[in-house]
């Protein structure tokens, strides 16, 4: 079956081929949004400031592109010399006129007969001519940027419903194009893949779980490892400078249910530093050993140069699902800071290691322990974003705790692997925080408090703004130094991925995908 393509126009401007060299210095094309986190460092900021807090209040719906799809919407496009990427669900991918929101192709992956898998989808990635995009049935495809007509296709792992499925966006690093694998509530053994980006042939594969008689196999019991978890499904940050990539690493399996794995469970709820080239480990820290609650470590592992204790360190800093800040040495994987950012009871503290002192009496039970932060986490897939200027990382929140009752696992393939249930706690209102944080420090600059658990992350300018969304679907504008709530629009459904800003002809824009639409803004010319 051939896949579908829509072809409606030739692009509006000349593109000119994406280089690996224009990703390294993605940073100094701030009118353009290259990679998923924006560059590789996933700082998310931009200094554009002709939309700043003095004028944001002007901000109006510019153009609205409906992608005709339903569920979640947890895209963050592309934009490339006035072109805009998108991606949706069931293996779509979208090119637009970044200033008017017109289609100029559309590209549907075609599912073999009997297959119809559906699952949410962050992103593409780009290198030269060819565009990168998995889909819900594992396999990575590779589009022409013009056109949108396929090139290759390599499947990641064999297709079984319920298993394996992707749906992160790529991460392009050099000739190479490295994805990771979702289904870590499925008995699936985790993995990060990169493939040649030419050819679509697969050059290694990192296996986040070891088995007996691997590196870190002795952190499992038996042969645990092989429905471990540890899928790789968020996009993972780069350093040039260094040569390393970093992903983060999510659950073990079974789910929730330890008895049958005891052990750290290496390398679940990890942060993995791994060579591009030839997918060599070269460190790893994990932040929760042997979880039992999913706080899976796919939160945005971001790279920043500061200042540490008198010396300039070269960082990686996370806000994990475990409601810790994590700050790490990015050359060597070293501990050097981790402080409670939101309600938590599991943990004591952290010892000089950064390995957590257990609470008593936190381990899912058959009568039921009350634990925060809950399922999803104080963060999650979320994007945080950093402004070189104010010095502070801004990021949401969650504020909600969960129930955990254990119950014994019985693996079937695919269904899920789930060794507990969980539910909210009932007596108290879940709720959230955009933070604005000194990582220095660990102290809030500032905060706004959302009226539920948010599911959207922030974009920083150097217009001395921040932007964030919320459940309640609203698309804000706040002063970066003072937290003041400036701009507020409703785009009627709610918000479960982060907005971005761009420019073109002198002009500057801010998209946030919202529901089964594509919202861009500007101010009135």
């Amino acid at each position: 079956m051939r896949p579908l393509l829509l072809l409606f126009a030739l692009s509006p401007v000349l593109i000119a081929q994406v280089t690996s060299d224009r990703l390294v210095h993605a940073l100094d094309e701030p009118q353009n949004w290259l990679t998923y986190w924006g560059d590789y460092s996933a700082i998310r900021h931009r200094p554009l400031k002709q939309i700043d807090s003095t004028n944001v209040r002007n901000l109006h719906l510019e153009w609205i592109y409906q992608t005709g799809e339903t569920g979640s919407f947890e895209n963050v496009p592309l934009v490339v010399d006035g072109i805009m990427y998108i991606t949706a669900g069931r293996g779509i991918a979208v090119a637009l006129d970044a200033r008017s929101g017109r289609q100029l192709w559309q590209y549907k992956h075609a599912f073999p007969s009997g297959r119809n898998a559906t699952a949410a989808n962050r992103g593409l990635a780009i290198l030269g001519e060819r565009l990168f995009m998995v889909t819900p049935d594992s396999n990575i495809v590779a589009l022409d940027v013009k056109t949108g007509r396929l090139l290759w296709q390599a499947e990641m792992a064999p297709w079984v419903e319920g298993t394996h499925y992707a749906s992160l966006a790529p991460l392009v690093v050099h000739d190479k194009v490295i994805v990771g694998i979702s289904g870590g509530e499925q008995g699936v053994r985790g993995f990060i893949d990169a493939y040649d980006a030419v050819t679509g042939k697969r050059a290694w594969r990192f296996w986040t779980v070891p088995l007996k008689g691997e590196r870190g196999g002795d952190t499992w019991l038996g042969d645990s490892a092989q429905r471990g978890g540890g899928p790789a499904w968020m996009t993972g940050t780069y350093d040039p400078k260094l040569n390393l990539t970093y992903w983060g690493v999510g659950n073990p399996g079974p789910d929730l249910y330890g008895e049958g794995r005891t052990g750290d469970n290496l390398y679940t709820c990890s942060l993995v530093a791994v060579d591009p080239d030839t997918g060599t480990l070269k460190w790893h820290f994990q932040f929760t050993p042997h979880d039992l609650h999913d706080w899976d470590a796919e939160e945005t592992p971001m790279l920043l140069d500061l200042p540490w204790q008198g010396k300039v360190r070269k960082l990686v800093l996370q806000a994990n699902r475990n409601a810790f800040f994590y700050v790490l040495d990015r050359e060597t994987g070293e501990f050097l800071s981790g402080k409670p950012f939101a309600r938590q009871t599991w943990a004591k503290q952290l010892n000089d290691a950064g390995r957590p002192v257990l609470n008593p009496h936190t381990d899912p039970s058959p009568e039921g322990t009350r634990v925060c932060p809950g399922l999803a986490g104080a963060a999650n897939w979320m994007a945080p974003s950093y402004n070189p200027d104010t010095k502070l990382f801004y990021f949401p929140v969650r504020e909600q705790c969960d129930v955990f009752f254990s119950a014994p696992p019985v693996y079937a393939e695919g269904k899920p692997y789930w060794g507990s249930v969980f539910r909210g706690v009932t007596d108290e209102k879940e709720w959230g925080l955009l933070n604005a944080y000194d990582p220095l420090t660990g102290k809030s600059a500032w905060t706004f408090r959302y009226q539920r658990a948010p599911w959207a992350g922030t974009l920083s300018t150097a217009g001395n703004l921040v932007f964030a969304g919320d459940e309640d679907g609203y698309l804000m504008a706040f002063d970066a130094k003072t937290g003041k709530n400036l701009w507020r629009i409703n785009t009627g459904a709610r918000l479960v991925t982060a907005p971005i800003t761009y420019q073109v002809n002198g002009r500057q824009y801010v998209t946030m995908p919202s529901g089964g639409a594509v919202l861009t803004f500007a101010l009135p010319q």
